[in-house]
């Protein structure tokens, strides 16, 4: 039922072609604009939540322990030391701590993307050239 109610949210978000949205309030009766790209994010936010998954919102100034960083990236902390240290992801240090921003933790996140990507691709063009039964 909620996964139905956000389709058809979806679906209306998408039809708009203007830069910005008019939403009224039933109860209240106000009106007011706001911009599409909010209302679409919001589409996504409410999907996920549809499908039983939980989100977290976190400004992209944020700064990140390294356990945070970890957990983000799914890796252990001292792989994360590691990356620190070896001059991979920036960090400042606070007092004893090693903090990370966030939005240096995801350029890092979106190399490695591409990264694994770029290398699979190799893996897939050598197997198909190799003829190894992948079809």
């Amino acid at each position: 039922m909620a996964s139905e109610l956000v389709a058809n949210f979806t679906t209306a978000i998408s039809r708009r072609k203007t830069d910005t949205v008019s939403i009224s309030i039933h109860e209240s009766k106000e009106s007011f604009a706001i911009p599409r790209r909010a209302l679409e994010f919001l589409s996504h936010i409410l999907s996920i939540m549809a499908q039983g998954k939980a989100i977290s919102l976190i400004p992209a100034e944020s700064e990140l322990s390294t356990q945070q960083a970890a957990d983000m990236l799914n890796v252990s902390r001292p792989h994360i030391v590691k990356l620190l240290e070896s001059g991979v992801i920036p960090f400042t240090k606070a007092g004893s701590h090693r903090r990370i921003l966030l939005e240096d933790l995801m350029k890092y996140a979106s190399q490695q993307d591409k990264t694994r990507k770029k290398r699979l691709k190799f893996l897939a063009d050598q197997a198909q050239d190799l003829n190894l039964g992948y079809e």
